[in-house]
């Protein structure tokens, strides 16, 4: 098992195989950047070049891994294949963070590709929990889960999304990852207050925040992670910081991808919105 000694914290970057060059090429190349989150299913039983320049990127900066099959809602038995395909890379990168989203993704074998919402109620609490109870066991450790963007509510909701991962968090011993921007997204969907969202979660529970982009179509918006950060979601991480304290941050961008300069610049917006909140780095 690789010895880690870095200290996770500051301000990170999703690692895109197009930035490598960027990332690698030199003498304070990524200054600015201090770790660097991967899509875990895009390094699962990958080897060769690919492999090689993440293991490189590892040995300088920290990692975390970020899931998008865990599909710990879905009423399908878990797919253990899969999780030993995480376990493994795990293994080779001794991550900071394994993520994944509070969602489903598919049932009866079937993956329809999409992070989809499930019921508020007890009985999902109680199938999530023991979901979330059987991966940690597998892997060893404690896994974060995401809240995702939301553009449908089920009419046997009985909690409130923040009142969920709370119950989860607790009951299944887990930590959570904060998506500030899916907060706005399903805040101005679903027309509650983002700021009881934020103040409702478990502070000591959130180990990463994300910050992406988005589109405004004017009575609704769609979590598109292809432009930048947009101001109100600005607006909205500030005062998370001010309420939560330094908490690692990372901006995502999936399509659209800017040259690695440009992400650096804009991550430089976290750590200046992070300043004015009142804490200057994040850790």
């Amino acid at each position: 098992m690789k010895s880690r000694a870095h200290n996770f914290s500051g301000f990170g970057l999703g690692f895109r195989p197009q930035h490598f060059p960027d990332i690698l090429g030199g003498a304070n190349a990524a200054d600015g950047v201090d770790w660097f989150e991967i899509i875990s299913e895009n390094f699962i039983g990958v080897g060769g070049m690919p492999m090689r320049n993440l293991m490189r990127v590892s040995d300088d900066y920290p990692i975390v891994m970020h899931g998008v099959s865990l599909s710990i809602g879905a009423p399908d038995p878990l797919d253990r294949d899969y999780l030993q395909g995480l376990m493994d890379l795990a293994e080779r990168l001794q991550p900071e963070v394994i993520s994944d989203h509070l969602c489903w993704t598919g049932a009866h074998g079937v993956n329809l590709h999409d992070l989809l919402p499930l019921p508020l109620t007890a009985e999902t609490l109680v199938h999530v929990a023991d979901r979330v109870g059987q991966v940690q066991d597998f892997l060893g450790r404690r896994i974060a889960l995401e809240n995702a963007s939301t553009y449908v509510t089920f009419t046997a909701d009985a909690r409130s999304e923040w009142e969920f991962l709370s119950e989860l968090s607790e009951r299944a011993d887990c930590e959570l990852l904060l998506d500030v921007n899916n907060v706005y997204v399903s805040a101005f969907n679903h027309g509650f207050d983002a700021a009881d969202y934020i103040a409702g979660l478990p502070a000591k529970r959130i180990r990463q925040i994300h910050l992406a982009g988005h589109e405004n179509n004017g009575d609704h918006i769609v979590d598109t992670h292809d432009a930048p950060v947009a101001d109100p979601v600005w607006d909205l991480y500030r005062d998370t910081i001010r309420l939560l304290g330094p908490v690692p941050t990372m901006i995502e961008r999936d399509a659209n991808i800017p040259p690695f300069a440009d992400l650096v610049a804009e991550l430089q917006l976290a750590r200046e919105a992070a300043g004015k909140a009142g804490h200057g780095a994040a850790a």
